[in-house]
């Protein structure tokens, strides 16, 4: 297909694109205000366009609202008790290693992160209050939790990878901010119990949704991407 295939229309699109790519970033400290009802159903609406394996769409999506959201907070913050599951159960195992450039990056982004807060280097005590925020929504109104079919295995998880990326471009177009955490994965069997959901539903990530506190310094530091170049090989 070439491009005369397309409406004259869709040549601005690219641009549109590219804005919404480069305005969105991860954010760390929302204020209180919720989202509006009408403009969280635009981005739900938005997100379900969605493409997967299939059209399987395996995404079931569980969004808190109010007094919720409190209580989600306050669950997932909680000391394990006896016979808890939820501890680093994790339905879909963390990554086996970081290594070279992934290490590399990683390293680069958390060193922004704790430069941005002033949290100096080795400082284990404050890095694990910052990682705590991640149970405590970074104080967002509002989180989403993305789950799939266990029986999809991971390619369900892949499609709701592309849900979760489609969502926050979605947001991002609304002015709503939001931030993917893969920390609320960390206690699959509370995210069941508190949503009512089956053992057979797979917990794969969070995103905290709200509107940023563009003074909080966690809000300050971006972060960057490599040349297309590095990712993509070209074959004749």
């Amino acid at each position: 297909m070439n491009s005369s295939s397309f409406p004259a229309d869709m040549a601005d699109d690219a641009p549109v694109l590219e804005r919404l790519l480069s305005q969105r970033f991860s954010c760390r400290r929302f204020r209180p205000d919720p989202v509006p009802q009408a403009t969280l159903d635009q981005i739900v609406s938005l997100a379900q366009r969605t493409a997967s394996w299939c059209n399987t769409q395996p995404w079931q999506v569980h969004i808190t609202r109010g007094e919720a959201t409190e209580r989600f907070r306050q669950i997932l913050q909680a000391p394990p008790l006896a016979g808890d599951e939820g501890g680093d159960a994790q339905d879909f195992p963390w990554p086996l290693a970081y290594q070279g450039v992934y290490q590399q990056r990683r390293r680069e982004s958390g060193l922004a992160l704790y430069d941005s807060v002033g949290i100096a280097r080795g400082d284990r005590e404050a890095s694990a209050r910052q990682a705590g925020e991640n149970l405590r929504l970074f104080g967002a109104p509002h989180v989403v939790m993305i789950t799939t079919d266990e029986a999809l295995g991971v390619y369900g998880a892949i499609d709701c990878g592309g849900y979760v990326a489609n969502f926050m471009l979605a947001a991002t177009s609304l002015g709503v901010n939001c931030i993917a955490q893969a920390a609320l994965a960390k206690r699959p069997e509370r995210v069941r119990a508190f949503f009512g959901l089956p053992s057979t539903r797979r917990v794969v990530c969070g995103i905290s949704l709200g509107y940023a506190d563009l003074e909080h310094p966690a809000n300050g530091f971006r972060t960057g991407r490599a040349d297309a170049a590095t990712a993509v090989s070209w074959h004749d």
